[in-house]
This record gives C-alpha cells, sequence and structure tokens, in this order.
C-alpha cells in the first residue's frame, strides 16, 4: 500500500466515524507534502530547508449548520470527529452549505485516465546538491551582467503534494502533483541610483525549468535596462502590459467572476452574464485538463468533474467561477471550480489563460506614439466594487513606436470595465503561472506623472 492509499484509507475511516458520532453528512481532506529548497547568496549557501507532513480536514454537516475541524496527527480519529460534530451543533444555520450534487462527482475510472494523461508527477528527485548548484549558477549569471552591483540572492526547490477528498456520498479520490523551481534577484547600480528586478522559472516536472543560466541573465538584464529612470508628463496614453502584469489583470477579472463575490455582490460585474465585458477578440479560457500546467486538477475539491470552460466568449461573460455553495446561492449548477479554503472552499480557477491575439508585441509597439511599455506595478489600488484602478507604476516610455527609456515614479488609473471592453491581446502568450495572459495594449488609461 502506498501513502496515498494509506491517506485514503484514514480518510474513509474518519468520514464512518463522524456518521457514527452524528453528522448528516461530511467530507474529508488530508492533505500530503514534502519539499526541499536551497538558497544562496554572493556565491555561498545561505538556507537549506527540508520539509515533510500531513494535514488532515473534517467538515461535518448537522441540520443545516457546518463547522470543520483541522489537525496534523491522526493518532485518534473519533475525538476529531465528536469535536467537529459538537462544533456544528452549535453554529448557526447555513442552508447554502453541504456536499455537491452527487450525480456530479468525477468517477473512478475518469480520474484515473486523467491521471495518467495529465502526468502531474515527477519522478525525477533532484537533491541538495543538484538544486544549490542550479542557484549558484542563475546568480553568477546575474552577477556577469553590466551593471550589476550585487546579487539579493537565489533559490532552487523542489516538491511534491498529494491530496485525498473521502466523502459521505461515496466519494473517494486522491492525486499527486510535482513541483520545481528557479529564481533570483540583482540590484543594478550603486547609492541612490540602484534598481532591482527578478527572473524564475517553475514547472511541474523538473525537465522543463528554464536553464538556470537564463533566469539569472534575464533578471541582471531586466535590472540594469531599469537605470536612470526619467518622469513623464500626465496625460492620457496608451499603456502596453507586459506579461508579468497582463497575469495580474486577468487575474482581476477572475475575481470579478468569482461566484464567491457575486453572491456578496461585491463585483462590479455582478450584473453583466450574458453580456459584452470585453473587447469582441478576447476569450478567456479556464482548463483544468492541461498536461504538466501547475492548475491542473483531475477533480475538484468537492470531487466535482470538471472541464475546460469558456468564462468569456468574443468579450461575452458566459460563466461564474463557482462551487456548489455558491452555485446554491445563485439558483445553479456548479462547474467543477471547488478549491478548499480554510473551513470549507471557495470558487476559483485552475488554468486560466487569456488566447492570443493576432500582432506581435513589436507591432503593438510601433501602433503608439507615445506610451508607456508597463513592466511594475505598485500598490493594491483595485475597487471591486467599482472597478476603479488606480497603481503607482514603472517601465518604459514609448516615443514614435520605439522603446526609448525607463520611467518609474508614475501612476496609472482606469475603471476596469473601460479597460476590459478596451483590450487589445498580443501573440506571446505564455503558460509561466496558472493565471496566463499576452502582452496587452490598453488604450486611453490616465497616467500620472510630473
Amino acid at each position: 500500500m502506498n501513502k496515498l492509499e494509506s491517506l485514503e484509507l484514514q480518510a474513509n475511516q474518519l468520514v464512518d466515524l463522524a456518521l457514527k458520532v452524528g453528522a448528516d453528512a461530511c467530507d474529508v481532506v488530508v492533505a500530503s507534502g514534502n519539499s526541499l529548497s536551497i538558497s544562496v547568496r554572493d556565491g555561498k549557501l545561505e538556507n537549506s530547508d527540508r520539509s515533510e507532513g500531513d494535514n488532515i480536514s473534517l467538515r461535518v454537516f448537522c441540520d443545516n449548520k457546518v463547522a470543520s475541524v483541522n489537525s496534523n496527527t491522526v493518532n485518534n480519529l473519533e475525538a476529531l470527529a465528536e469535536r467537529a460534530v459538537s462544533m456544528a451543533r452549535v453554529s448557526p444555520d447555513d442552508p447554502s452549505q453541504g456536499l455537491a450534487d452527487k450525480s456530479l462527482l468525477a468517477d473512478q475510472a475518469t480520474i484515473t485516465k486523467l491521471a495518467d494523461g495529465l502526468d502531474l508527477v515527477d519522478g525525477y528527485l533532484p537533491d541538495a546538491e543538484e538544486l544549490e548548484t542550479l542557484a549558484l549558477e542563475a546568480e553568477n549569471a546575474g552577477l556577469s551582467v553590466a551593471d550589476v552591483s550585487k546579487s539579493m540572492g537565489a533559490s532552487a526547490g523542489h516538491g511534491t503534494t498529494g491530496f485525498v477528498l473521502a466523502t459521505s456520498d461515496g466519494f473517494c479520490g486522491s492525486y499527486e502533483r510535482s513541483g520545481s523551481s528557479i529564481s533570483t534577484a540583482m540590484v543594478a547600480g550603486e547609492n541612490t541610483g540602484m534598481e532591482r528586478d527578478y527572473d524564475f522559472s517553475s514547472a511541474t516536472h523538473f525537465e522543463d525549468l528554464l536553464p538556470a543560466q537564463h533566469i539569472g541573465r534575464s533578471a541582471g538584464e531586466r535590472a540594469a535596462r531599469r537605470l536612470n529612470p526619467k518622469q513623464v508628463k500626465s496625460g492620457n496614453f496608451p499603456i502596453l502590459f507586459d506579461p508579468r502584469i497582463s497575469a495580474g489583470v486577468l487575474g482581476t477579472l477572475a475575481g470579478a467572476i468569482n461566484g464567491g463575490s457575486i453572491v456578496r455582490k461585491t463585483s462590479f460585474l455582478r450584473d453583466l452574464m450574458g453580456e459584452l465585458i470585453a473587447g469582441k477578440n478576447l476569450n478567456i479560457v479556464d482548463d483544468p485538463h492541461m498536461k504538466r500546467r501547475n492548475g491542473s486538477r483531475l477533480f475538484d475539491s468537492e470531487g466535482v468533474a470538471n472541464e475546460k470552460i469558456n468564462l468569456v466568449s468574443s468579450g461575452v461573460l458566459q460563466e461564474w467561477v463557482l462551487d456548489s455553495n455558491a452555485a446554491r446561492e445563485l439558483g445553479l449548477n456548479t462547474n467543477g471550480r471547488a478549491a478548499r479554503s480554510g473551513s470549507g472552499t471557495t470558487p476559483s480557477t485552475t488554468n486560466c489563460y487569456m488566447e492570443p491575439g493576432e500582432q506581435t508585441p513589436e507591432e503593438l509597439i510601433a501602433s503608439i506614439s507615445q506610451g508607456l511599455y508597463l513592466t511594475e506595478t505598485i500598490g493594491h489600488g483595485v475597487n471591486m466594487v467599482t472597478g476603479d484602478y488606480s497603481k503607482g507604476a514603472a517601465g518604459f516610455w514609448i516615443e514614435n513606436g520605439e522603446i526609448t527609456y525607463p520611467v518609474a515614479e508614475v501612476t496609472i488609473a482606469g475603471n476596469l470595465k473601460d479597460m476590459f471592453l478596451g483590450m487589445i491581446p498580443a501573440d506571446d502568450l505564455e503558460f509561466k503561472y496558472s493565471t496566463n495572459a499576452p502582452t496587452l495594449l490598453i488604450e486611453g488609461m490616465t497616467l500620472g506623472g510630473k
């Protein structure tokens, strides 16, 4: 019996005990993980961290009441079940809480097929020495870039996580996921003229990481390009969002169509289902079944089977991101986007991405007479109720279709409704995160400078 099978057995035992001591229904999640990370600075090992452990969470339902308990030990499962049921009996009523509809649960044959096809577990385990070598290579490559004055450190790591879910409706499933990463940050310049930047690579499989030397050089070059920034005049200008930043914009849109936000009426898109919310050339997809991707799942955190969905098609909003609780509140069915969160679940995207456009980033830059190529935002100036957007910014000034000099200490502002409607995606989509978008051009944003 392997470890996941052993954890499944314990999860089912806890389900039985919870029902025995008075729960009407329940589910058990076991999260198992182990990781190794190495960090270096100035050519020397700075830190080595290894962790391993399991966490078990029991959620019970009693007469429209719910409670959850967590433990990192499984020494006394019956006491854990009794405590959860006692807590539930004194909790407030919440009719929206409950297990997912049994007819929507993933079957074992589908789970097994997906596990084989998605290839989420790397059979190769790098040791501490190899990870240290990669971190040192990244740091050395960054320090070799002209104008880079020092390193802020580099790191490399690897880990594996396991997820087990058992419910009183008879569902029991599990899967593992591995992940590896390399990152470094560099400083360019001296004294008050210093600038910093970073780069990283992460992947489910070690062999899919970008070369450490590439990561280091990229971090160093990014930092050096930012030296001697200028301020620019205030006005309305087109803003070109680097993919690092456009992924965040897409994440904001995903948050605005999250079922939890719709239920709470805290989204500026709450009344726009079926309406045009973005440019007609804009398509946004959420796909939990992408091979070797960070957000892939065999089933959601309620055991519901999940499929690829189009959240936005030709600019029209098609779906909310739903778990069972949010779906019940809205009179809908879940679309298998539950993620475990604290004492319950919350709706969450999986591999969310914006489909690429037709123009290259260079063609979009060439179309701009004056504007900003945005590479960094500062602060959290987004009002999800109204859509107002305002952040500190840095990047590079575009003049007559060419990138000229670095820019800092400016702000950009607009309203997300207008921003989404005016988005033009480039053709450079890459899958680096769980949420990915290409370079984005947004016309007519307010830029605050000198």
